[in-house]
């Protein structure tokens, strides 16, 4: 090989191809400079296969359960969940129409519920309340009046965005414009109620299928499929009560 680099340069070729010889071809070649070789060093990289991970596709959501309530009658007490449930619901829908009015009547503020010593009581069964004007509401707390700072906590923390004036034993409350920042607080604290409800929905709904778990007698196919009909009348719930929601809110932010 080496006689052929030298042959090469003699015959003018002025680039080649040297690997083994490299490191002496210069000594060959220092006597003859005029036949000097541009030697380039050549290097092959293996190119690696380019590795493709696969991509596992998304599950398909699970069809709709069907519920059977004759066979949910025979291992729970179906009426008594249904009844809870709906319990939930029509609470929030009474809250919604007492607390989250946009305009602060008097009714709203009988039923604040206030808390006094751990224990918890509407404000009419505090004070005597009733309207000075249209514009104003008068609490007098001349029966309880030690609970007057439990009562103006209750209202600060009411979301009716009201500012009561203290005169003595007498909480004089104006009721506040409607504005855009009012309408919003409500709207917020209408979620905020929705949010209490649904989690006592879903506590019925553990609670029952708890209930299912304990049961040894029932086989494991049939706790399955009653575990997923209990949360499914739960979620028939849940949707009534968001719809709820929906609607209400669109009301208070006068969409």
């Amino acid at each position: 090989m080496l006689r052929n680099a030298v042959h090469l340069a003699t015959l003018g070729v002025r680039q080649t191809r040297v690997t083994n010889c490299l490191p002496r071809l210069p000594l060959i070649l220092q006597n003859n400079p005029q036949n000097a070789i541009n030697v380039q060093v050549a290097r092959d990289y293996a190119k690696g296969k380019d590795k493709k991970k696969e991509k596992g596709g998304k599950g398909k959501p699970g069809g709709k359960v069907e519920i059977n309530e004759q066979q949910l009658r025979e291992i729970l007490n179906l009426d008594g969940l249904n009844s809870q449930m709906q319990k939930s619901v029509m609470q929030m829908k009474d809250d919604f129409v007492k607390h989250l009015s946009l305009r602060s009547t008097s009714g709203a503020i009988d039923t604040l519920r206030i808390k006094v010593d751990g224990q918890e009581h509407e404000l009419q069964e505090l004070a005597q309340i009733s309207r000075k004007n249209p514009k104003t509401i008068i609490v007098n707390m001349i029966g309880f009046p030690q609970t007057i700072p439990d009562v103006l906590k209750a209202i600060e923390k009411s979301g009716m965005n009201l500012n009561p004036q203290q005169d003595g034993t007498t909480l004089f409350i104006p009721i506040p414009k409607v504005t855009k920042e009012h309408r919003e607080n409500l709207s917020k604290n209408a979620k905020a109620l929705f949010v209490k409800y649904r989690d006592a929905i879903r506590g019925v709904q553990n609670e029952h299928i708890r209930k299912l778990k304990k049961q040894p007698e029932l086989g494991k196919d049939d706790a399955f499929a009653a575990q997923a009909q209990v949360t499914a009348i739960a979620d028939r719930f849940i949707s009534e009560a968001d719809k709820l929601l929906a609607s209400k809110q669109k009301e208070l932010l006068g969409e």
